[in-house]
């Protein structure tokens, strides 16, 4: 039994999230969260903590962006957009159990106002800035850290945020480098 509450979108989510593990959830009901469910993830926070696992899409980002900034302090975890896709629906409710399993092991706490262990000269560097395959790089990166995909200044914050080591990320980069070479 995971002890924190798993925030996800809907009831289809939830049924994919109980597949994979034993956990309860709290569902926002799509895109329309509202303040009596930001009350029960308040609470649910103070209680047990909350992970926040919303599809890896705009509407999904957008969720957890409210939540974060409603309720400080929640975990978040990210499935990979191709382990969230079937047939050209993406969501949570596509993904495997394993899928799930693993962006649960992968669990980031937000920590808003922390200072970036990475800067902006480290993103270009590392051509996930002003390169021409930027986009597809911050991808895989974000994949690879577990901090989903998002545009240069999202994922410059999200280092941030998530408190990722000049270790995780050149260890990620090895690994992207390396990939790219196969």
């Amino acid at each position: 039994m995971i002890k924190e509450v798993i925030v996800v979108e809907g009831r289809d989510d939830t049924v994919a999230v109980k597949r994979a593990v034993e956990a309860d959830t709290i569902e926002t009901g799509g895109s329309a969260i509202n303040s009596r469910i930001l009350k029960r993830i308040a609470l649910a926070q103070e209680r047990r903590g909350v992970i926040v696992l919303t599809d890896p899409d705009h509407a999904g980002e957008r969720i957890r962006k409210i939540i974060a900034n409603k309720v400080p302090g929640c975990k978040h975890a990210f499935i990979p957009e191709e382990d969230a896709t079937r047939k050209g629906d993406i969501g949570v409710e596509n993904a495997s159990p394993e899928a799930i399993r693993k962006a649960l092991s992968r669990v980031h706490t937000s920590y808003e106002g922390a200072e970036s262990l990475i800067g902006m000269e480290d993103l270009m560097e590392a051509g996930l800035l002003v390169h021409p395959d930027a986009a597809h790089r911050r991808m895989v990166m974000g994949n690879l850290l577990g901090i989903g995909y998002c545009n240069g200044k999202q994922f410059h914050k999200r280092l941030a945020v998530f408190q990722i080591t000049r270790e995780e990320f050149a260890d990620a980069l090895a690994q992207l480098e390396q990939e790219g070479e196969s």
